[in-house]
């Protein structure tokens, strides 16, 4: 707030006529002090009388006195006063014949006496001529008719001049340095805004207007294409168990399949076969991209790689299943064709990964199944040995021998009791006795021989007994390793009836499509995000700047 100097006030004491007339230095008497000196310095000169007014009044009436009653002439101004006061004039307006009064020598004691003075002149002060008059030039104004010009308030002689005092009232010296410090603080002002709006223009606008530029006029326009696939699995059987069949069917079925397939599309090994089989580096490549989308033809995969995350946006949406892709390119066509082919790696990967499980699932089964065959084969070449080296029917041969052995028990006890018959007569037959007990001896060896064929061992081979032993536990070994083959060929059925339901097949539900007007760059929103950042970054280093330097200063 700027307080504005007041004008010192001055209270005019009307002189008389008769003492009417400008008072010289010579005429101060020596006791006047400095208080008596301003005093007179700002009494204004008596009102110069015009020969229109009141004339044969003055000549008439006598000289007034000190504290009398006033002239008829003073009378006649006072009356001309009220009238200019009743006219209704402006404040710009008095001012204007004060100035008047001024430049035409005139020392009016009021704003309403200039106007009558000037009137008396016979001057109109609102006339425009007269106004433009009074611009001054070379600093002085020009007096009219040779007439010295009166400065008011003042009562000395026009033709001294006299320097401005060099001593400041106390209010007027406040005025000045409250000015001077209201002028000190708006240049500061000024001078910060101005700091400020550099600093704006050449953190915050300058690169906002360079990022807007390059996305406007130079960057290459990006044709992206969009497309969404999904994993399903097979449906479950009836004989499957509940805990199985949980989750079937649902998206969390598929969840491990549907991130381990994005995460192979989002690998640099999707990225190289995309190179190999269709070119990814020669696209981006061109000389017709621009330098900073564009890929140096001896860049390295890491270099290939940015390029390729930047490019291929995968996202996998947990709650439906889905895996959307975004993939942008220079030319619409080669973006839908580098979308099918990265599709077709997503499905030759999901089949991978479901043989995968199928194959963990038969395993186990498989290993035991060969382990059944094997010992059944061995458990067959065992018996066959048996079989090879000794009898081949040994409970047939066994059977055979006891079918003779009772034979030649039978006869043995044929002959036995004919003997006896013999020998019971008073004179038996002596060649039929002797023809008896040869018999007797011979059937008697006979049946020695074939018991040892059942119960002894040779050199050559064990006994019998044992051969059809040995031969009997080869066949159960071949009968038991027959059971265990069966039982593992059914568990490896049913292993791959259970990996059958684990299958895994790659839906796609939008297909790719190629684009007719380029979906990047967004020069719009992407100059908008660059000013934020600008600004958010010009914010914070001012911040930490002012921090530090309150901590620094305090």
């Amino acid at each position: 707030m700027t307080t504005k100097p007041k004008a010192r006030k001055f209270r005019i004491r009307r002189t008389p006529a008769t003492q009417a007339g400008p008072v010289s230095d010579t005429a101060r008497t020596p006791s006047q002090g400095p208080q008596d000196d301003e005093r007179a310095h700002y009494e204004p000169p008596v009102t110069p009388r015009t020969e229109t007014h009141d004339t044969s009044h003055e000549a008439t009436e006598p000289p007034s006195r000190a504290g009398m009653v006033s002239s008829a002439a003073e009378m006649s101004a006072s009356q001309d006063i009220d009238a200019i006061r009743n006219e209704g004039l402006t404040g710009r307006q008095l001012r204007m014949a004060r100035r008047m009064a001024q430049k035409h020598g005139l020392a009016p004691t009021s704003d309403f006496d200039a106007v009558r003075l000037l009137r008396a002149k016979g001057i109109d002060p609102f006339q425009r001529s007269n106004i433009l008059e009074l611009v001054t030039t070379n600093g002085r104004q020009p007096a009219e008719s040779g007439e010295e010009r009166i400065q008011l308030p003042q009562t000395v002689p026009a033709q001294q001049f006299h320097l401005p005092s060099t001593e400041v009232t106390p209010a007027e010296r406040r005025a000045s340095e409250i000015m001077q410090i209201q002028r000190d603080i708006g240049r500061r002002r000024r001078r910060k805004l101005a700091l400020l709006m550099s600093r704006l223009l050449a953190f915050v606008f300058l690169p906002t207007f360079i990022v807007g530029y390059y996305y406007f006029n130079i960057a290459t326009p990006m044709y992206s294409t969009k497309s969404e696939f999904l994993i399903l699995t097979a449906d479950g059987s009836a004989g499957s168990s509940p805990a199985s069949g949980l989750f079937s069917g649902t998206a969390f079925a598929t969840g491990q399949d549907s991130i381990a397939t994005q995460s192979y599309l989002q690998s640099k090994d999707a990225m190289l076969r995309l190179d190999q089989d269709v070119g990814f580096r020669d696209h981006f490549s061109q000389s017709w991209i621009d330098p900073i989308q564009r890929l140096d033809p001896g860049a390295t995969n890491e270099a290939a790689y940015g390029i390729y995350k930047k490019y291929v946006k995968l996202g996998y949406d947990p709650t439906e299943g889905v895996i959307r892709m975004e993939l942008s390119t220079a030319d619409p066509e080669v973006s839908q064709q580098f979308s099918q082919k990265l599709i077709e790696y997503a499905e030759e990967r999901v089949d991978h990964l479901s043989q995968e499980k199928r194959q963990d699932a038969v395993k186990t089964a498989v290993a035991s199944l060969e382990d059944a065959k094997a010992e059944r084969r061995a458990a067959q070449e065992r018996l066959v040995t048996l079989q090879e080296g000794s009898i081949l029917d040994p409970e047939g041969e066994v059977a055979n021998i006891r079918a003779l052995i009772q034979n030649v028990e039978l006869q043995l006890q044929e002959k036995q009791l004919a003997l006896n018959t013999q020998l019971n007569n008073s004179r038996p037959n002596a060649a039929k006795v002797e023809a008896l007990r040869s018999q007797i001896e011979v059937l008697e060896r006979e049946l020695a021989k074939q018991n040892a064929r059942l119960t002894d061992a040779t050199e050559s081979s064990t006994s019998l007994a044992s051969q059809a032993a040995e031969i009997q536990m080869a066949q159960a070994d071949l009968a038991t390793a027959d059971l265990v083959l069966q039982s593992a060929l059914e568990a490896k059925r049913a292993s791959e009836i259970e990996a059958n339901k684990q299958v895994r097949y790659l839906t796609v539900s939008v297909t790719p499509v190629a684009s007719q007007d380029p979906s990047y760059p967004r020069a719009f929103e992407n100059t908008v995000v660059a000013f934020l950042i600008f600004a958010g970054i010009y914010l914070m280093v001012s911040l930490t700047a002012s921090i530090l330097r309150e901590q620094v200063s305090s």
